[in-house]
């Protein structure tokens, strides 16, 4: 979710002070699980409290310095404070905070729970809709105070964070939760939302909105994170087989925030999004404000190795390490050559199982690539709407056994079969947006489904693979920057138009249909690159952009490229993914690289000649393993480290 916290920023001139205390880091941080009165149980929010306050233990903030609101308060670091997580506890505990922090401290607000929006009584959201938050305690709506009972209005944080930036106090806000409820979500999807349609809590239909008033604006020095998009949902799952649950978006952002030392928000931003790729979750975060670009407090673990002991390694699902991770051994926890390659054989949420025999003295572990994806998984078909009058006989006889985990939703719509993700979403985007299975040339539906799923397979492993093969550091200096000009084009019958001429574009802006994005790529690193550029489609074609016709892709440091792709005439709302790759060149005369090649699904795809070592290691891992889990390798097969840039591109047709 992403509440419209406005905010302007303001000069000031600095004045002479006397040396101040040193800044303090104090947290709030909710997890609401159990409603005492809503039927909206939710299974991870106490997992996900407990997590981040370890997370802040690791990152310097005192446990004295933190208050957990929660219902279930066990194994939290000793020392914090804790409390039930009703309306009452919530507030008090930021009146508290507000009250001990002093000019330069740092106050961290992190929420996990329900989200809803409620009509705006006060009209500071342009007559529209308020976000709210749902304590444990929260109600129905109720017509006499107008508003849902015992909810938290974002305009009462708002004035409770101003209160604090106005006296020189830095706030952090991280919040796992959403409000975006609307349209159709199949019961057969993965995870739970977090966020509660206005029906459930019993809001009118036509309730009015107050009429609008200038909105509240933020200023001073903060940052928020936010799960997901204002118009998306946040989801919760199950970490593997363990039975517990958390948010997508808290378990991916602690892991970055552990063992990120001296990062930018934004560059744990992007990291936590990165790793996000790799699991169920299609959600984007997303965040803003004043400290975006300054660094995060404490300096986490910093620790690239886990220890192994008897066996086992001292990382498992909670670290990201899962069943078929690659590892290099090492003898010390920091430098030295690496003793060998291995396998994990199994994890648990805090361990990892190593294959028998590893070499004598090897005592440390570093991941070097995540696990290979595994095949893609369907849910059961679900029917939008069982009074279309539609036959589906044809289309469910064609579909393959439902897995546990599934990776997709069939959604049983407009006479044929919808790919929903794997939250079970349909059209998030706007009609349309969910990839519909076409019948082609005559295809049976037998035919057209073998093929979507196939296509639709080999995008989402390629994407999860290439994900998982990228370097691990999150402040390191990036092998290559992007900037992406667009130039604006007007449909022209079943074609496009003359283009606009080129301007910086604005990622939340989006693109429409027929416009042109211009990425200029430029080498930053101290090493020659090989450059590739491939885009996802919403369907999950995966497109091969450049290098075309076996151009020369190769980047000396300094260099710089432009490459250009068009957005089809007549395409419908969705999102899209432009990735750059780069891979550095060993030695003076190494082996191209061009990562085009496996845009194409395996079945079909030609790597004619000898392949260079990245594009050979990468087609090993797409390729589904009938080997176990476990096996010791050569240590000479993972080879160079792989820069990804990943970049959505949210289609809005209609959009300038």
């Amino acid at each position: 979710m992403k509440p419209r916290l406005t905010y302007a920023l303001l000069t000031s001139v600095a004045l002479l002070a006397a040396p101040a205390a040193k800044a303090e880091v104090l947290a709030v941080l909710v997890g609401v699980g159990e409603y005492l009165y809503l039927d909206a149980n939710l299974q991870g929010p106490g997992n996900d409290v407990r997590l981040m306050a370890e997370t802040l233990e690791a990152r310097g903030v005192a446990p004295s310095a933190m208050t957990v609101l929660t219902s279930d308060a066990a194994a939290l670091p000793q020392g914090v404070t804790t409390a039930a997580p009703t309306r009452d506890g919530i507030m008090a505990a930021l009146e508290a905070t507000a009250a001990k922090a002093q000019p330069g401290d740092t106050v961290v607000f992190y929420f996990s729970g329900h989200g809803s929006q409620a009509p705006d009584m006060s009209g500071d959201e342009g007559g529209g809709y308020d976000e709210i938050f749902l304590p444990s305690d929260a109600k129905n709506w109720k017509g006499e105070i107008g508003m849902v009972e015992n909810a938290i209005l974002d305009d009462e944080l708002q004035v409770w964070a101003q209160s604090l930036l106005s006296r020189g106090v830095k706030l952090v806000g991280m919040i796992d939760a959403c409000h975006s409820d609307t349209g159709f979500r199949s019961t057969e999807g993965q995870g739970v939302a977090r966020a509660l349609d206005e029906g459930l809590l019993g809001i009118p239909e036509g309730t009015p909105s107050a009429p609008a008033t200038a909105p509240l604006e933020l200023t001073g020095d903060f940052v928020f994170l936010y799960s997901s998009q204002s118009d998306e949902r946040s989801f919760e799952y199950p970490l593997g087989d363990t039975g517990l649950w958390h948010g997508e978006f808290t378990l991916r952002l602690a892991q970055t925030l552990t063992t990120a030392p001296e990062a930018s928000w934004q560059q744990v931003l992007a990291a936590t999004a990165d790793a996000m790729v790799q699991g169920p979750a299609r959600q984007e975060p997303a965040g803003e404000g004043p400290l975006l670009t300054e660094q995060v407090f404490g300096t986490g673990t910093a620790a690239a190795r886990y220890r192994i002991e008897g066996g086992k390694l001292a990382a498992g699902l909670l670290q990201g390490v899962e069943a078929g991770a690659e590892l290099a051994l090492y003898a010390a926890g920091a430098g030295g050559d690496p003793l060998a390659q291995v396998t994990v054989t199994s994890a648990t949420a805090r361990e990892a199982v190593l294959p028998a025999g590893l070499p004598e003295g090897a005592l440390w572990a570093e991941v070097i690539a995540a696990a290979p994806p595994a095949p893609l998984t369907l849910a059961a078909p679900v029917r939008a709407d069982v009074d279309d009058g539609r036959d589906y006989a044809a289309w469910t006889a064609a579909l393959p056994e439902p897995g546990a985990k599934p990776d997709l939703v069939p959604i049983l719509v407009d006479g044929t079969v919808a790919l929903a993700g794997a939250d079970g979403v349909l059209d998030p985007e706007g009609p349309g947006s969910t990839p519909r299975v076409e019948r082609l040339g005559g295809e049976t539906e037998a035919e057209a489904l073998d093929r979507a799923l196939t296509v639709a397979a080999h995008g989402l492993r390629l994407r999860e693979t290439l994900a998982g093969a990228t370097g691990r550091s999150v402040t390191g200096k990036d092998a290559l920057t992007v900037t992406i000009d667009r130039r604006s084009a007007a449909a022209e019958g079943a074609g496009c138009g003359t283009a606009a001429d080129p301007a910086p574009w604005r990622p939340d802006e989006g693109a429409a249909p027929c416009d042109q994005l211009w990425l200029t790529v430029t080498n930053t690193s101290g090493k020659t690159q090989d450059v590739s550029v491939l885009y996802m489609a919403a369907d999950f074609e995966v497109q091969p952009i450049w290098p075309r016709s076996n151009i020369a892709n190769r980047l000396a440091p300094g260099e710089t490229i432009r490459v250009g792709l068009q957005i089809e005439a007549g395409s419908v709302a969705g999102v899209e993914e432009i990735w750059v790759l780069g891979v550095p060149v060993e030695g003076a005369t190494g082996q191209r690289v061009d990562l085009t090649r496996l845009a194409t699904p395996g079945g079909i795809r030609n790597l004619a000649g000898v392949p260079d070592p990245m594009t050979a290691w990468l087609d090993s891992r797409l390729a589904i393993e009938d080997e176990e889990a476990g096996t010791m390798r050569g240590f000479s097969l993972k080879p160079a480290a792989l820069t990804m840039i990943r970049q959505v591109v949210r289609l809005k047709p209609g959009s300038v």
